[in-house]
């Protein structure tokens, strides 16, 4: 059993109207204002739909931001049973800024099939489906990746470019990037959409890396499936607490090196609207009567596509 191709566009619906919510706080240098009103938004119109749900990915507790918590119950309580990845607000200080690169995301699939990360960072490696599966490997050397992917698209080392968070934990990866004369696209937040950068050569990213936001991982996961690309990811747990809680959620090996069919099974759909631009989709705009937002739409069993809806203003 798949998911139903109806749900789809219930689902944009659903972060259409939270990027629309955000409109207001757009540059006012109040992110958890923004993110509260995603998160509200989002909250009540998943709540309005004949699904069975339930978070399995939640937003906030970093951030210390309004959850939309794990394991919370959302929808009518009959229809489709699914598991649900949030984040309202991706790049609450873009939004805060009114910069480039804040989005409205989610993911969903059948009971079951969407890892139920926890709150941690995760490792992470994303490439084209233009590159051979055992090319890259998230415990590769640096220059072995580089090589690989430059045999693999019959390219110059020069020629390739890397999208990483521009982090004082990736000094050692960005310099030695340099060091192979390699290009880089150093991105401040919003590692979703930088991972969503290798699934068409028209971005011009040949690979994505680096440590961010385990929950972020799995729902990028969710369109990297769909589009054919690979994903791995690696939890970083540094606590004994971040231990405990992924212990609680079914994850005993600490270690362990994700694929990405062990973190999205089956079928699953992810949405993500634009709040302010992104290369991906476009901010959300106010026309006259009316708010036009994008979104883009994968569904595994049926679709990639990018859908704009129009919403009037009340």
């Amino acid at each position: 059993m798949s998911l139903e191709k109806d749900l789809i566009k219930k689902l944009v619906k659903v972060t259409s109207r939270a990027a629309v919510n955000c409109y207001k706080f757009l540059g006012k240098e109040n992110k958890k204002l923004a993110d509260k009103a995603a998160t509200d938004s989002m909250r009540n119109d998943l709540n309005n739909l004949e699904i069975s749900g339930e978070i399995v990915i939640g937003e906030g507790e970093l951030d210390e931001a309004p959850m939309l918590y794990i394991g919370e119950k959302l929808g009518k309580g009959y229809g489709p049973k699914i598991d649900i990845a949030v984040d309202p607000l991706e790049g609450t200080n873009f939004a805060a800024k009114n910069l480039p690169g804040a989005i409205s995301v989610l993911a969903v699939s059948e009971k079951g099939n969407l890892f139920n990360a926890p709150e941690t960072y995760m490792n992470k490696l994303a490439v084209g489906k233009d590159v051979p599966f055992d090319a890259t490997d998230i415990d590769f050397p640096i220059k072995k990746n580089i090589s690989n992917i430059a045999d693999s698209k019959n390219k110059k080392i020069n020629e390739l470019t890397v999208c990483i968070l521009d982090r004082p934990r990736h000094k050692e990866i960005i310099d030695e990037l340099k060091s192979l004369k390699v290009n880089l696209n150093l991105i401040s937040d919003g590692d979703i959409c930088g991972s969503l950068l290798v699934t068409d050569n028209k971005y011009n990213i040949d690979l994505f890396l680096g440590i961010g936001g385990g929950p972020e991982g799995v729902i990028s996961a969710s369109a990297l499936d769909a589009y054919g690309c690979k994903f791995q990811g690696r939890f970083i747990f540094e606590t004994d607490i971040d231990k405990d809680r992924a212990k609680k959620m079914g994850i005993t090996d600490y270690n362990k090196k994700y694929e990405l069919s062990e973190i999205v099974k089956g079928d699953s759909i992810f949405c993500a609207t634009g709040i302010t631009n992104t290369e991906i989709v476009a901010a959300v705009k106010k026309e006259n009567s009316k708010f036009i937002t994008e979104t883009l739409v994968t569904h595994k069993e049926s679709t990639i596509e990018v859908i704009k809806t129009e919403e009037a203003i009340t």
